[in-house]
């Protein structure tokens, strides 16, 4: 398919720059994919579209400060993005974007103040660099003084203080903190949305995909199948499938927050009908085409025209549907992307 298919307009001023006031004050725009009907309500009657015995699958990973902004020797400024920590030819490092990049050199040391530092250890022909640190715990300490909240580049403005907070949902755990974007459906649930969801009879399933930098890789390729997925780490534990599975055979409906928890479920194996554990890395594309085995519904934002999370929403509602839904979420006045309103797709 070609990825002009993907594209729809979307006028200045549509891009949600900070969230709502309140995680559960955002819009929500209902699908019905199977007639394509559009309502329009408040996020927190989300609660009415799920039953006793369904299950609300929601992401945990955590978002950590993965921009830092360093200077070189000379005094020249260097933004350093950190993707993953990694070894290279077996030493600790973290893989990283620099920018600029070809003003860096292997070897070299870039700097945050006085007394903290990292060195560049190799380049590579892709555009990335490794960086090692003096250790561990000179690692998680400079990242928690002088690191930032990596917000996406659409949204233009510095991050705030309050970001650290609002650019994380409430599943988040700490100890997971490796993503480098949020799953974004899950900001809108607060804990008192939550709360009700569960005394309704709700089972709230914790699966974990490490949102990585290729969520924003735009899409280049005019033919859609040309386009590659970037791996993430992603793990459903053996808790969390039994959990689905116990639902799924009591007739329960599967409601997956967010395209991570789609590409996480999507990516199981399924043996004699049972999602099976796992914890690896997921490169799934999910295009026109895909016959979904888990997921029956899906909570999830406005995305970018032409990208893979568009394409992706598309094999689920249906590419028509999706356009239209988007026009219409235009005239409604939603905001869009990730600190935007939000979409039940059923």
């Amino acid at each position: 398919m070609d990825l002009s298919l993907f594209d729809y307009y979307l006028p200045e001023g549509f891009i949600a720059y900070h969230p709502a006031r309140q995680r559960d004050w955002s819009k929500l725009m209902v699908l019905d994919r199977s007639n394509g009907e559009l309502s329009h309500h408040k996020f927190p009657e989300i609660i009415d579209y799920l039953n006793e015995g369904d299950a609300l699958v929601v992401n945990d990973t955590k978002v950590f400060k993965a921009r830092l902004f360093a200077r070189r020797e000379s005094g020249g400024k260097v933004e350093i993005f950190l993707l993953e920590e990694t070894e290279y030819e077996g030493q600790n490092c973290w893989q990283v974007l620099t920018h600029p990049t070809r003003r860096v050199k292997e070897g070299e040391s870039l700097f945050f103040d006085e007394k903290s530092s990292v060195e560049i250890v190799a380049k590579s022909p892709d555009g990335k660099s490794y960086i090692k640190f003096k250790n561990k715990t000179e690692a998680s300490r400079i990242i928690s003084k002088f690191g930032h909240v990596p917000l996406p580049i659409y949204i233009h403005r510095p991050d705030e203080k309050s970001d650290e907070n609002r650019y994380q949902t409430i599943f988040a755990r700490p100890r997971k903190a490796k993503a480098v974007a949020a799953p974004t459906a899950g900001l809108h649930f607060s804990n008192r949305v939550l709360k009700k969801i569960g005394d309704k009879g709700v089972k709230i399933i914790r699966i974990t995909l490490h949102v990585g930098y290729g969520t924003f890789k735009t899409v280049k390729a005019d033919n859609i199948d040309e386009h590659v997925v970037d791996p993430e780490r992603a793990e459903i534990s053996k808790t969390s499938a039994h959990a689905i599975n116990s639902v799924r055979k009591n007739g329960g409906k599967i409601f997956a927050v967010g395209t991570t928890s789609v590409r996480t479920l999507e990516a199981a194996e399924i043996i004699d009908g049972d999602v099976q554990p796992f914890s690896d890395y997921v490169d799934l594309y999910i295009k026109p085409g895909h016959e979904f085995r888990v997921v029956d519904h899906l909570i999830t934002n406005f995305h970018l025209p032409k990208s893979s999370l568009a394409i992706l929403v598309s094999a689920f509602a249906g590419r028509e549907k999706i356009l239209h839904a988007y026009e219409t979420a235009v005239k409604e006045k939603y905001r869009f992307y990730s600190y935007g309103d939000c979409m039940l797709i059923l």
